[in-house]
């Protein structure tokens, strides 16, 4: 996950410092050291780290903090402070135009940074709050890329507007703009050629669709993985095109994280979205102050909470709290939670979000088995239909044909039968889990049934 290593190399260093009843300017100063390499470890840009440790450095050698009652978590306070104004103190957006005026938005990067995909992302985010989107593909040169564009388009339900690869995309450009002027769209998101690396030709080419067009936004798409020179590309599109705003893409990959530090304060321009994974739903507007509490290991509950409102249905979950209070839940309720999990990006990013957990990739893989999941949902899909609303059903005959049906053996059948029926027995001997103060506890109010 991205930011591990920084994360764990900070924490590490903030215990040291948790563990002093007064501080000194040399603690300071050693511990700023360390952080200084963790920084740079993570591929933080040099000049970025200077200036970093510099500012953390003078308020935190102040005698308000070294005389104060608790100077390490003051000095924890100070750094998470100084990344929140690293990366931009406030989130940044795309703030579209009237409903009945048309938002015009470029899409521009490297080829292999996830422009294409990020596009149709971005037209799945506006279109869940009411905007009809229209894709215009504008990336005649790469082979199958208005192909690639299309598919991804078609899983998110918005339309494509192409002309070919015979055409200039300056004039597909112009013709998607009247086409949407006539056909009711009031979004229009450009696809554009990217490359291997930076070209005159594909910076001129930028520039003439902006002439051409009245582009609200230029967003630059950049892969967090490729470190510094996401950095080093960010600070080239703005000098010779101009951008508005940047989406990281990979940053739930094996990056070290050094370019969402860096991005604000070398080129200037805010980071307006990250992405997650490669649904389309992978898609998160970039929070400075939520992105520095997961640097440190303090959880973004902000973050869990959107998730879990864009994931639980309210009804169902307060339903689905009541049955698991009467131990009545069956196997369809599994179901639902299983997906509404996986809407949430699954039990491993839930457990990530939340505070004081501090888990680490190798942690997640002991206490979360995906693969044995994956085979619980595989017995439950392979019940009947009246079985899954009534387990009290199933029996030795009906658990044999269950077993062949999802290549399992018998072991594991009733492995998972059996706790999971000892589940609804425990749930309904603990109701106050579920309740909590007269409201829907945290299990039943993700709509989770474990």
């Amino acid at each position: 996950m991205a930011f591990e290593s920084l994360s764990e190399k900070l924490q590490n260093v903030f215990k040291k410092l948790r563990g002093k009843g007064r501080l000194t300017e040399a603690d300071v100063k050693a511990a700023l050291k360390e952080v200084k390499m963790a920084l740079l470890e993570a591929d933080v840009n040099f000049k970025v780290v200077k200036q970093f440790t510099k500012s953390v450095e003078e308020k935190a050698v102040g005698a308000d903090v070294l005389e104060g009652l608790n100077p390490g978590q003051t000095v924890i306070k100070i750094v998470n402070d100084e990344l929140i104004r690293l990366m931009g103190e406030e989130g940044a957006e795309i703030k579209l135009r009237p409903s009945n005026e048309i938002t015009v938005i470029m899409m521009a990067g490297l080829q292999g940074a996830g422009k294409t995909t990020t596009t149709a992302k971005l037209a799945s985010k506006f279109k869940s709050s009411g905007r009809k989107p229209l894709l215009v593909a504008c990336d005649v040169y790469r082979p199958a890329a208005i192909k690639q564009l299309e598919v991804n388009a078609a899983k998110v339900g918005v339309e494509v507007f192409s002309m070919g690869d015979k055409k200039s995309p300056v004039d597909i450009a112009k013709a998607a703009y009247e086409h949407a002027l006539h056909s009711g769209y009031n979004l229009i998101i450009i696809d554009t050629a990217g490359r291997l690396h930076i070209d005159d030709e594909m910076m001129q080419e930028l520039a003439n669709i902006k002439e051409a067009l009245n582009v609200d936004y230029t967003v630059l798409v950049v892969d967090a993985m490729t470190g510094q020179d996401a950095v080093n590309v960010s600070e080239s599109f703005e000098q010779q095109v101009g951008i508005d705003g940047v989406v990281l893409t990979k940053l739930d990959g094996d990056t070290r994280g050094g370019a969402a530090l860096s991005i604000r304060a070398v080129c200037g321009k805010p980071i307006l979205y990250v992405g997650m994974g490669e649904k389309t739903e992978d898609l998160e507007q970039f929070y400075p102050d939520r992105m520095a509490s997961r640097i440190l290991g303090m959880g973004d509950v902000m973050s869990l909470i959107e998730k879990a409102q864009a994931a639980v249905d309210e009804e169902k979950a307060m339903k689905l709290a009541d049955k698991v209070k009467k131990a009545s839940f069956d196997y369809n309720d599994y179901i639902d939670s299983m997906d509404q999990m996986k809407k949430m990006g699954g039990l491993g990013s839930i457990l990530n979000m939340i505070p004081g957990l501090g888990l680490k990739s190798k942690d997640l893989g002991s206490m979360i088995d995906e693969k044995s999941m994956a085979r619980q949902e595989a017995i439950v899909r392979s019940m009947t239909p009246k079985e899954r609303a009534n387990p009290d059903l199933i029996n030795p005959s009906r658990k044999a044909r269950i077993a062949k049906g999802c290549g399992l053996s018998m072991d594991e059948v009733n492995r998972f039968i059996k706790q999971f029926n000892e589940t609804r027995k425990m749930m309904k001997k603990m109701p106050g889990m579920m309740k909590g103060k007269g409201k829907k506890g945290m299990m039943g109010g993700l709509g989770l049934p474990f």
